[in-house]
């Protein structure tokens, strides 16, 4: 029986070729944008997946209100480590880091500049990565060692034994190699390249540490623990979330909720407001995944409505087959079975497309993603997806064309009338329904990342660069500037202890006349002389940092920072923060320098010498950038030898934090054509199959004076019909969901109801030059020919 259907399949193929090529080209294009869309999805929900404590590891948060408004945070004080561990019985392990920075690593003549963390010894214990040499319970029980990934130990030894050998860091730091790491996968939480012990960080600045073993307000570490049992989750965040209070409030106004995040949220649910998970990642996998469905369903919907459409030419072939006895099991499972021979056909031709444009797609998504043909779960889900797909694309016209009556058919009064058309007007209501709504979507995107990237920075991206600093850089700092002034390379130089565009500490705000009840938790950046003229940032009120005055206990307020105080005039009060008294001495404008998308935030800019990590530098506006560029290589290599020079434009690292919604924008317009595309498709075959059908009703027309604007004009008006149907019905949704997407942004724009119309008449044009297009072709037909066999 299957060959029998095999058969006929293969002679409707040779029969029908062009709707056959509509059909298992839409189809194909359907799986293919639905296959590469899983893809990512996948690859977003099996993040950390790898690792075998995936279950029971935990980050430690804290909510801490003020304003009126509850604001989180995943940087903690370093007593609260010990803390979570003593409190409860059921915390197995507590680990702690701190970002290292970019790290130079060398051996001999080679050097690397890589991310390093500082890690307490249970980081490796906890954190199962696959630790290729080493174990984990001992690498760090040597205070100068250092654990680094298998990439960066064949860079720098190549086939020689790596483990055991010493290297240095940043040209004043040897470490013994106690570990070797297997390379991080692409879909983990963490980006490293090597691990040093924290107890090493300790040692190099005791005094510090000394003074933070009892700081419950100085928030510079990362938490982690490892449960038991998840199952005790919220019995251990009850236990833990006031266990701290009376430190808190023996070092100020303060009193934040401490709860564990598990890892299973990290990457999906990223995002808190007012307290609470306010989606993140998670927003977007649901929402591709909706897309890749309705994607599919809109290259099904194309068979179904080709099919039906054309079943009045197999009609004679039902009446034909039940004459002889075909039952309606067996038509139903010989219409079922051509469809499932064509999904087959679709689906090989969907992998070659898939493989063709993953090259592209990677580079779209900055992703390695591949198709694993060698697992079974994949050939499993592809024959289930075969069968689904062609079940669904069979379904409505195997049940149509088996229902038949024989004797009507046979007679030749077989007609589709409205039992055949109105399905088939639903189903393309809701294809362009669909079109519009991510047309619609697109535009809006669009939009928003466009009105963000507009949005007023409070300083001036323009020729800004920043270096990480060395030891060698800040002993001949003073050198380095005079020099890159005097051969015009440069307008100013500063330093500080982060990038412009990166939050890197916090703390409270506290001043005589404090309110009762008041916390203001204010951005933190310790500078040198010169940060406002370098970064372009204005000066409202008082003086910047100056040479002529002492200034190591003075502190330059912005704006949000004295609204949210209330004070009128800021200048020479007193303020307290990270447990040091800071007399005020002026007030810049607001910067933004944490997420484009939240309101500016209340920041401290405190004279700190001893506490820079970042040179930032303004380069000349009076030469090309590549020359200057070379003058600051020039001079920095010559004072700072052992350190490759490496530097990053600053609006490039503000532009990463645009990383995620581009990714989003880049998908939607994407796939948004690929769905407009599948649609026409179908439309195209429908077009074509209207006007064959109607040809002697034209050329009746056209012998009765119709003209050809008269007939295209018949011809389209009622697919001008469908699209003025699925615009009401689209609308609507697009602007809730819409409404909705944008409402999770606190810098956003208005949702711009002109794009409705838009949407809705840019797919009108797309259908009415489909449908021209084909209805032209009927009406200047000779009316002879079209009229000869009637």
């Amino acid at each position: 029986m299957i060959k029998n259907h095999f058969k006929i399949f293969i002679r409707n193929l040779q029969k029908n070729p062009i709707y056959t090529f509509i059909n298992i080209t839409g189809l194909s294009v359907g799986l293919a944008s639905s296959i590469l869309i899983m893809l990512w999805v996948f690859d977003e929900i099996s993040y950390d997946k790898q690792l075998d404590n995936y279950d029971r590891l935990y980050k430690v948060w804290r909510h801490i209100e003020y304003g009126g408004q509850i604001f989180s945070a995943d940087i903690l004080s370093l007593p609260v480590k010990e803390a979570v561990l003593n409190q409860d019985e059921r915390v197995e392990m507590t680990a702690i880091t701190n970002y290292g920075g970019e790290l130079v690593v060398a051996n001999g003549e080679k050097s690397f500049r890589h991310s390093g963390y500082f890690v307490s010894k249970e980081f490796l214990q906890m954190f199962d990565f696959d630790l290729i040499q080493g174990q984990p319970s001992s690498v760090f029980n040597k205070l100068e060692s250092a654990v680094i990934s298998a990439s960066l130990a064949s860079a720098l030894f190549g086939d020689v034994e790596a483990l055991g050998q010493t290297i240095k860091i940043d040209n004043g730091l040897d470490v013994e190699v106690t570990g070797i790491l297997a390379d991080l996968p692409a879909n983990s939480s963490f980006d490293f390249e090597i691990l040093m012990p924290f107890d090493l960080m300790v040692s190099r600045d005791q005094e510090w540490f000394e003074s933070l073993q009892n700081n419950w307000i100085n928030n510079s570490f990362h938490i982690y623990t490892l449960l038991k049992d998840p199952e005790d989750l919220a019995s251990v965040n009850a236990s833990i979330k006031d266990m701290a209070d009376d430190y808190y409030k023996a070092a100020g106004p303060v009193d934040p909720d401490l709860f564990l995040y598990p890892m299973s949220q990290w990457r999906l649910h990223s995002g808190f407001e007012n307290g609470e998970v306010s989606g993140g990642i998670i927003e977007y996998v649901r929402l591709f995944s909706v897309i890749a469905i309705l994607v599919l369903i809109i290259a099904c919907v194309n068979f179904m409505n080709l099919a039906t459409a054309r079943s009045e030419r197999r009609a004679k072939e039902v009446g034909i087959r039940k004459s002889l006895g075909s039952g309606k099991k067996q038509l139903i499972s010989q219409f079922l079975s051509e469809s499932i021979f064509v999904t087959t056909v679709a689906f090989l031709f969907a992998i070659l497309i898939v493989e063709i444009s993953l090259p592209f797609y990677n580079q779209l998504l900055d992703k390695s993603l591949y198709v694993n043909y060698l697992a079974p779960s994949f050939w499993i889900t592809g024959i289930a997806l075969i069968l689904l797909v062609g079940f669904i694309s069979g379904s409505y016209p195997a049940f149509f064309l088996s229902s038949f009556k024989p004797v009507k058919v046979l007679k030749g009064m077989i007609s589709t009338g409205k039992k055949g058309i109105a399905p088939r007007k639903v189903l393309v209501i809701s294809q362009f329904a669909f079109s519009i709504m991510l047309i619609v979507g697109t535009v809006v995107i669009f939009k928003q990342i466009k009105h963000v990237k507009s949005r007023d920075l409070g300083y001036n991206q323009d020729n800004l660069i920043t270096v990480p600093l060395s030891a060698e850089i800040n002993e001949n700092y003073e050198s380095i500037v005079n020099r890159l002034k005097q051969n015009g390379s440069v307008e100013s130089v500063t330093r500080s202890n982060s990038e412009v565009t990166q939050k890197f500490s916090s703390n409270l705000l506290e001043w005589e006349g404090m309110p009762e009840g008041v916390i203001i938790e204010a951005l933190t950046i310790t500078t040198d002389y010169d940060y406002l003229e370098t970064t372009g940032a204005q000066l409202l009120v008082g003086r910047d940092f100056s040479r002529n005055f002492n200034d190591t206990a003075c502190v330059i307020l912005n704006q949000a920072a004295v609204d949210t105080m209330n004070v009128e005039d800021p200048i020479d009060m007193t303020i307290r923060t990270a447990e040091m008294d800071l007399r005020v001495v002026g007030v810049m404008n607001d910067m933004l320098i944490g997420s484009p998308y939240d309101p500016k935030e209340p920041m401290t800019l405190i004279f700190f010498p001893e506490w820079l990590e970042v040179m930032t530098i303004k380069l000349s506006s009076n030469l090309p950038l590549t020359e200057s560029i070379a003058e600051v290589e020039s001079v920095l290599s010559e004072m700072n030898p052992a350190y490759p020079f490496e530097y990053e434009f600053v609006d490039e690292s503000f532009e990463r934090k645009f990383t995620t919604i581009n990714l989003i924008n880049r998908l939607s317009s994407l796939f948004a054509f690929l769905a407009i595309f599948v649609t026409s498709l179908g439309l195209l075959g429908l077009a074509a199959f209207t006007a064959e059908r109607r040809t002697k009703e034209v050329g009746i027309r056209k012998v009765l004076g119709a003209t050809i604007v008269n007939v295209m004009v018949l011809i389209s008006k009622d697919f001008t019909r469908l699209v003025g149907f699925a615009f009401l019905f689209a609308a609507p949704i697009s602007w809730y969901v819409l409404e909705s997407f944008l409402s999770q942004y606190n810098y956003r724009i208005d949702m711009p109801l002109w794009v409705l119309p838009v949407a809705g008449l840019s797919t009108l044009l797309i259908a009415i030059l489909i449908v021209c297009s084909q209805a032209f072709k009927a009406a200047i037909m000779n009316p002879v020919n079209s009229l000869r066999n009637e």
